[in-house]
This record gives C-alpha cells, sequence and structure tokens, in this order.
C-alpha cells in the first residue's frame, strides 16, 4: 500500500494556514475518493482510499510538524513494507510561489521540519514529494507568522487551483510514477530568498 502523507499541524487554530497546506490536500483527495472516516493510529489522523486505481492510505500526523516522522515511521512500517518507495509526503514550501507545485524524487528536506523529522526517522531521503507554493508574494518581516496565518479569501482562488492541480500530480505518480509526474507538473521558478519557518 502507498502512504500519502500530509503535513500540517493538528488543531483548529492551525486551519487554513499556509503551514497546513499539506493536510488540506490530504481532505481533498478524501473528498474525492469519498472516504468513509479517518481513524486513529500512530500518533495520525488515517484512512484508505483508491487513488488512480491503486490502495493508499491518507496520514495526517498529529504529531505537530518538527515530529511528523515519529507518526510516518510505524505506519510506514505496517502498511508500506519499511520501503521508503511506498512513500508520498505533501509539503508546504516558502521556497515556491503560492499557488505552483513541485513533484521530487527526493533530496533534501530544504529547511521543511517536518520533511527532516521524517527523513531523520526513516534514515533516508529518498521518497517522492509534493511540494505546495506557500511564500508570500510582498516583503515580510516574520516569516513563521506568515506561514501560521490563515489564508485570505482573495487567494481561495489560487488555492484551489493549486490543490487540485496537486491531486492530478498524485493521481499520476500513482500511476505512471514520479518521473512523469515531474514532466507534466514541475514548472521553472526563481526561488524567494527567505528564511524556512521553524515550526
Amino acid at each position: 500500500m502507498r502512504l500519502v502523507v500530509g503535513l500540517g499541524n493538528p488543531g483548529r487554530e492551525y486551519d487554513e494556514t499556509r503551514h497546513n497546506l499539506g493536510f488540506m490536500l490530504i481532505d481533498r483527495l478524501f473528498e474525492r475518493a469519498a472516504g468513509r472516516k479517518f481513524r486513529d493510529e500512530y500518533c495520525a489522523k488515517v484512512a484508505p482510499i483508491v487513488v488512480a486505481g491503486q490502495r493508499a492510505l491518507l496520514v495526517k500526523p498529529q504529531t505537530f510538524m518538527n515530529l511528523s516522522g515519529d507518526a510516518v515511521r510505524p505506519l510506514l512500517d505496517r502498511y508500506g513494507e519499511g520501503d521508503a518507495a511506498n512513500l508520498i509526503v505533501l509539503s508546504d514550501d516558502v521556497a515556491l510561489p503560492f499557488g505552483m507545485i513541485r513533484i521530487r524524487p527526493g533530496g533534501s528536506a530544504g529547511g521543511q521540519k517536518g520533511l527532516k523529522s521524517i527523513i531523520d526517522r526513516l534514515g533516508t531521503q529518498e521518497f517522492s514529494r509534493v511540494r505546495l507554493g506557500a511564500a508570500p508574494d510582498h516583503p515580510i518581516n516574520d516569516l513563521t507568522r506568515f506561514v501560521l496565518s490563515r489564508i485570505p479569501k482573495r487567494e481561495a482562488e489560487t488555492l484551489d487551483r493549486m490543490l487540485d492541480r496537486a491531486m492530478q500530480a498524485i493521481d499520476v505518480i500513482m500511476s505512471d510514477g514520479v518521473e512523469r509526474a515531474m514532466s507534466l507538473f514541475n514548472e521553472r521558478v526563481q526561488a524567494v530568498k527567505s528564511e524556512p519557518a521553524d515550526v
């Protein structure tokens, strides 16, 4: 079974924030698949669904972002044979413009604390990830506060397009592999030079 893990922080105060884009995408996948319900397992909310004709387990770690690996490791061992090739991680990325997605087959955490925790607990960087753009479009003084603030209604349309595009990318990863998804969905972008949020 493939694990599709969305990163975020539990608690209503974090709902609809840029740092919870991973959770938002999981919820959208769940709704599209008409999932029955999430259950609690290994410090996570999990729900089995079918994506692109294949079984998948949706996962929302409830450990807070910087301990995400503590939930992912036992779930991957139980449902994904402990193989990082069976893992797809969805996370916000402050180096990408809001509305853009980027698929990668592996690599460093790039300052994203949830990814770092998963890499540390698995002992490998070799797992697929879908990065969801969260960068500000204007100068800010406090990046942490920015990513933990709610996404304004004026950006709702951009958010919807990004999440829908990301769902399509996940379908392709599941059916045709990460390289094919990269060729279809990745766009070139000048990285925003700012410090990643330490949350």
